[in-house]
């Protein structure tokens, strides 16, 4: 009994802190424990109170809305009135909401402030009723695409806690990502609680309000709430739903946290930005401002110029930093960063207006680095490749485009994919080594069909083809959007019979590095206390991914970069959240600011050099090949070269034609800068020959031509 005693005043005493205690000091743990309803609170219709079972609280004072009634099978005919009428408010805002989003979509909400009445499993738990969040390729895959109830009744509900107060603004909605089923909610209440007991509905004049849902499964719809209500938890309960699906929706909460500098929690997790830069979302005219503002204050080292025109006639611009802007310097590497093939994925459109911003601001500040990086390479920044497809996005808004509004270009193209096939005509080559066709393994040509006028080809695709033609880039980084991961070629699986399978590249070490210099150096791509974005996680590569293991794509980027050019190419995906709001901007640029440097810098790591002749003169087009890897690369114009290449020995050969081929062995370092490896090669005597024949206006009779001479006479003779 005395032990009985003791514990029963233990709990009490429990009870008593943890409502002295404010609730955002308390352990989240134990709050969960203390201050949650039983997920079964109330009865259905017909049945009766087990003794386990907690009553709901009673009705608080909370000021304009009622404490939630019991919900009814079917919804009144007062309340399909209200829906009808609230059919008129249902809005893409024609101004952005002033709160943001809460942050289902970047995961600043964590899957431990998600709650639900039921999930029909842990695949379709809370923790997946993520705006836009995608499910597997599999219905019943461990990682689904939303929060389904576990029964089809008006009593489901799915719960955020903001784990502080907060001032509630709006919701919005989708159904359920999936392949082979469709889920959505069509109608649904919105109550708030402070303590997750006594909670309370959204009301108007006429009483609750019931919002109206989505009619597909894909478009977010947005609702605003009549009057913004100040909580700490908010809570989604579905009235109805498509007839021949079930309860399923994803969703993002539009919020203001309330200040509390009290709090350590939130003090610890909030994220500044000491560097004054233009943090918004920049339509097209706004992005061809900010560029001329770059280059007024940093006229000797920038440029503006266009490598050619979108469907819709939109010059797609780039800016070039420089110590010499307009030309390229014997010795100097090129490197690139394009964003936007995809219209819709903004984040990487914006860091880099941001990282040019940056690095102008930092340059003429004297940063020693940035001035380093400046003076020795060339740099080009392309933002926006697809500028069709993000003014659609951008019209839509943050977070209501959905996941693919303005993917693709105007004649609805995917650009990233809309490259040649290179990959196959290599590997043909090498399968059937009798062939008569030999291709060979660097600078393969274009098929003469892609270059077709009836072929299905983007303006906008033959734009950068010419471009990275024309320049001799070495590396080059296209920033994408919905995963945080950093992909390498190969993005083509070889077997015909496969749909993901690692397949690596002759440079398969260079790429893996290069690949893990921006995602180690990013704040959270290899951080394993997050969590995936969809239904990857990358922690077992530190972040970085085969494209191919991941999934295959013929005609990308990266493989006709590294197979057509000497560039080589990598896919950069730097954020969960295709389309951030405005608001998460300076974090997102703290995110990505180190990795976007240092990833650049890696274009100094390898060997460089110049091929001349006896005479010192540039020989262009010459072959550089690295004993032990089966990928080649050429010589510039001017002759000069760069090839990426990690820490080691190597022997390094040289080719062209007319010349004698000659060899070296060149060690890369492990500190940063790229080792020079030159070389000087003589004509061969046939070489000679034939130029001193061209001379004076003489053809040298060919090898061949010799061989039969002799054979013809005898045969005469008789």
């Amino acid at each position: 009994m005395i032990c009985l005693a003791l514990c029963t005043f233990g709990l009490a005493l429990l009870g008593d802190a943890s409502r002295a205690v404010p609730m955002d000091d308390q352990d989240y743990y134990l709050q969960e424990i203390t201050n949650r309803d039983h997920y079964y609170s109330f009865p259905y219709p017909g049945e009766e109170f087990f003794p386990f079972t907690e009553q709901p609280a009673e009705e608080g004072p909370i000021r304009a809305a009622e404490t939630e009634e019991r919900p009814g099978v079917k919804p009144s005919r007062k309340e399909l009135k209200q829906k009808k009428n609230n059919k008129k408010g249902k809005s893409v805002l024609e101004t952005p909401p002033d709160c943001p989003p809460l942050g289902l979509e970047t995961l600043k909400i964590t899957d431990f402030q998600l709650h639900a009445s039921t999930a029909k499993r842990y695949g379709l738990g809370a923790h997946r009723g993520r705006l836009n969040i995608q499910a597997g390729v599999n219905e019943n895959d461990f990682y689904d695409g939303a929060w389904c109830a576990g029964r089809n009744d008006p009593y489901q509900w799915i719960e955020v806690d903001a784990r502080r107060l907060t001032k509630f603004t709006g919701v919005i909605t989708q159904g359920r990502n999936s392949l082979w089923s469709s889920n959505w909610v069509t109608s649904y209440r919105v109550l708030v609680s402070n303590d997750s007991h006594a909670w309370t509905v959204v009301r108007n004049e006429s009483g609750d309000v019931i919002f109206e849902g989505n009619s597909e499964k894909e478009t977010p719809v947005l609702n605003m709430l009549p009057v913004p209500l100040v909580a700490r938890y908010i809570r989604i309960n579905p009235r109805s739903w498509f007839q021949e699906g079930s309860i399923c929706l994803r969703l993002e909460i539009l919020g203001c946290p309330l200040p509390d500098p009290n709090n350590y929690y939130h003090r610890r997790n909030e994220m500044t930005t000491t560097d004054n830069l233009d943090f918004k979302h920049h339509n097209y005219k706004e992005m061809r401002q900010l560029m001329k503002t770059v280059n007024k204050m940093c006229p000797n080292i920038t440029r503006i110029y266009n490598i050619g025109k979108s469907n819709q006639g939109l010059k797609l611009y780039a800016v070039e930093i420089s110590d010499n802007p307009g030309e390229h310097e014997v010795g100097e590497p090129e490197f690139h960063y394009i964003a936007g093939a995809h219209g819709n994925e903004v984040l990487g459109r914006e860091l880099i207006l941001l990282l040019m911003q940056f690095m102008c601001q930092e340059y003429l500040a004297g940063n020693p680095r940035i001035v380093h990086l400046i003076q020795g390479t060339r740099i080009h920044l392309l933002p926006s490749v697809n500028p069709d497809g993000y003014d659609k996005a951008y019209k839509a808004g943050s977070e209501l485009g959905g996941w693919s509004l303005g993917r693709w270009t105007q004649d609805g193209i995917d650009i990233n994919n809309n490259f040649p096939d290179l990959n196959s005509l290599l590997w043909e080559s090498e399968d059937q080594k009798k062939s008569k066709r030999k291709v060979p393994n660097h600078h393969i040509p274009i098929p003469d069909w892609y270059l077709s006028e009836n072929a299905t080809v983007a303006v906008e695709t033959r734009a950068i083809i010419a471009w990275m033609e024309k320049i001799p880039f070495v590396l080059g980084g296209n920033l994408q959007g919905g995963e945080l991961v950093v992909a390498y070629p190969y993005d083509m699986v070889r077997s015909m019979w496969k749909t993901q399978d690692y397949t690596p590249t002759p440079d398969d070490p260079v790429f893996r590095w290069l690949a893990y210099s921006y995602a180690s150096t990013h704040r959270l791509m290899t951080d394993a206390r997050r969590r995936a974005c969809h239904t990857e996680d990358f922690q077992k590569e530190d972040g970085t991914v085969n494209g191919a293991s991941w999934h295959t794509v013929a005609g990308s980027i990266n493989d006709f970069s590294y197979l057509h050019t000497n560039c080589f190419e990598l896919s950069i995906y730097v954020g969960c959240d295709k389309y951030p709001h405005e608001s998460e901007l300076p974090e997102e640029w703290e995110n990505n600011r180190e990795s976007l440097i240092v990833f650049m810098e890696q274009v100094h790591r390898g060997i460089k050099g110049i091929v001349k002749d006896v005479h010192g003169k540039g020989i262009p087009n010459a072959v550089i090949s690295v004993e032990g890897v089966n990928h080649d690369i050429r010589t510039g114009a001017d002759g000069d070269y760069w090839r990426l290449l990690n820490p080691g020995e190597y022997v390094v050969g040289v080719k062209a034609e007319g010349y004698t081929a000659a060899s070296r062995t060149c060690e890369v370092g492990y500190d940063m800068g790229a080792t020079q490896c030159d070389f000087t090669i003589s004509k061969t005597n046939l070489a000679r020959i034939k130029e001193i024949m061209r001379k004076f206006g003489k053809q040298p009779l060919s090898v061949a031509a010799r061989r039969l001479r002799p054979r013809a006479r005898p045969w005469q003779r008789r």
